[in-house]
């Protein structure tokens, strides 16, 4: 893609494909598949990965810190104080400040408890940190998270883990329409052809992690990811035609022997 880089707090990325941490089989397995998307930025749940200890497998020994950029998310976290107090272990621990904020709600959905979300934001936000902020694909929350400092927006294509794709293109473009800060679609992603149309609807980037981890061949379907989201962003740069509601053929019909 050249020079078609996007940014989020000051730090800009070529890839616009972003890959998580869970649900491989080992992180062997998690690191050929990063590396097969051509991802930049992994995802690392602080409550589900082993970060610290020598004597296991440890993430940092098979994606490394000076390879990715580790995004450190509060996956897990069901209260506003809950996520807060994670990332700011984190930050002691790693330095790490550029982080994504979930708070879920104890649903079968897990969708985002957005009150606690945008709650959990003001106080991150007010401790110095960039705060990429999962949520649902709630136009109108999507603005007061923005206007509270987050520094990306990542609406929900369908529930998390779910591989339903994209159940509602109407909202996810008219986040990206109204959005001065990058909108990342995140959580539901099935298969390439999701990857495709969130591209196709003027989002940033896609992160996913189980469409990659529980496909039958993970380092295939990372390589299939990373196409459509090239082939996405390229469509959506170059214009798409207007759709009509009738014919019209390409062959013109007059002038015909």
């Amino acid at each position: 893609m050249g020079d078609d880089t996007w940014s989020v707090a000051g730090r800009t990325f070529s890839s616009r494909l972003i890959v998580g941490t869970g649900k491989y089989k080992d992180y062997e397995q998690n690191a050929a598949a990063a590396r097969a998307a051509g991802a930049e930025i992994v995802t690392v749940a602080l409550r589900r990965v082993n970060l610290s200890d020598p004597t296991k497998p440890m993430l940092a020994d098979y994606l490394r810190p000076e390879e990715f950029t580790y995004l450190p998310n509060t996956a897990g976290c069901f209260t506003g104080e809950d996520a807060v107090r994670t990332l700011r272990l984190a930050r002691e621990a790693g330095g790490w400040n550029l982080v994504k904020l979930e708070v879920l709600s104890d649903t079968p959905h897990l969708y985002p408890d957005m009150e606690e979300t945008l709650r959990a934001l003001k106080l991150l936000v007010a401790d110095g940190f960039d705060v990429m902020v999962y949520c649902t694909d709630d136009v109108v929350f999507a603005k007061k998270l923005e206007e509270a400092g987050a520094a990306a927006i990542m609406p929900a294509a369908a529930p998390i883990g779910s591989g339903l794709g994209i159940q509602n293109r109407v909202n996810i473009r008219l986040i990206v329409e109204q959005s001065k800060v990058p909108v990342l679609v995140d959580a539901g992603v099935g298969t390439a052809s999701d990857a495709v149309i969130a591209m196709e609807l003027g989002c940033d980037a896609v992160l996913m992690n189980t469409a990659i981890a529980h496909a039958k061949d993970p380092i295939g379907m990372a390589r299939a990811m990373n196409h459509a989201v090239i082939a996405g962003r390229e469509a959506y740069l170059a214009g798409r035609m207007a759709p009509r509601l009738y014919a019209d053929p390409s062959s013109p019909l007059a002038g015909l022997i």
